[in-house]
């Protein structure tokens, strides 16, 4: 995968908000953390289900289903019931536009 996908331009992204795109059938978050872009894929990995609508304060994520929280800047879990962290995406701002791509970090 090398296509970059747009999600939107730096001007309209407010602060503090999700947006959640496709990127080739694969669904991703990105988050404006006060002017921070994060990008990861929308996806809970305790379960499986989609993590974006989930509550963010001070950089954490909180899972809607199960109440698990993450690190959002390093995708790290801080607290169960998941294990794993959270499946980074790549993201740059390009141009005035924030864009991203499944091509996880390693």
């Amino acid at each position: 995968m090398s296509d970059w996908t747009r999600v939107a331009s730096v001007a309209e992204f407010k602060r503090d908000e999700v947006r959640v795109v496709d990127v080739d059938n694969l669904m991703v978050a990105v988050y404006n953390l006060d002017g921070e872009y994060i990008a990861i894929e929308d996806v809970c990995p305790h379960d499986g289900s989609e993590i974006a609508s989930g509550c963010v304060k001070n950089g954490i994520l909180e899972c809607p289903r199960h109440g698990a929280t993450f690190d959002l800047r390093s995708g790290d879990v801080l607290t169960p019931p998941a294990y794993d962290p959270l499946e980074m995406m790549q993201l740059r701002v390009e141009n005035g536009f924030v864009e991203v791509r499944d091509g996880r970090w390693d």
